[in-house]
């Protein structure tokens, strides 16, 4: 399958399986948008290799994805998609009674409110790219 034309953000992707999906994708033919909470020339030397190993448009966009603006941030900076990953997460280990409190705050605000702020500012533009699935009304459960 052919994605020439099509751009994909990948949160969560400068390292394990967000590269590899960041690499596939471009492989695929998608321009890239590489992302983490660094800022370094490593992670730019990253969107830059896989530019030039697959012949797309790569670009690394630094985002706090336990930032709800900064998840937003990173769409609008980007241009919007028409392919999102939101693969960005964390884990800490450790017994519930001695489980540090900001820890918890951060795997939920990284692992769960993520994807929803990058999900919710990417939905409209892919939908008027003809990605994104279609709109349907909330159904009650139950």
């Amino acid at each position: 399958m052919s994605l020439t034309g099509k751009t994909a953000i990948i949160t969560g992707s400068t390292s394990g399986i967000g590269l590899g999906i960041a690499t596939e994708l471009a492989r695929e033919g998608a321009d890239v948008v590489l992302n983490s909470f660094t800022d370094t020339p490593e992670d730019h030397a990253l969107a830059a290799g896989i530019a030039a190993a697959h012949g797309v448009r790569a670009r690394y966009l630094r985002a706090d994805m336990s930032s709800g603006e900064a998840c937003r941030a990173l769409i609008e900076a980007a241009g919007g998609c028409d392919i999102l990953v939101n693969n960005a997460g964390i884990q800490h280990v450790a017994p519930v009674e001695s489980f540090p409190v900001a820890k918890w705050d951060a795997i939920l605000a990284i692992n769960l409110s993520s994807a929803f702020h990058t999900t919710a500012a990417a939905l409209p533009a892919m939908r008027a790219r003809g990605s994104g699935g279609s709109s349907t009304s909330p159904r009650r459960m139950g």
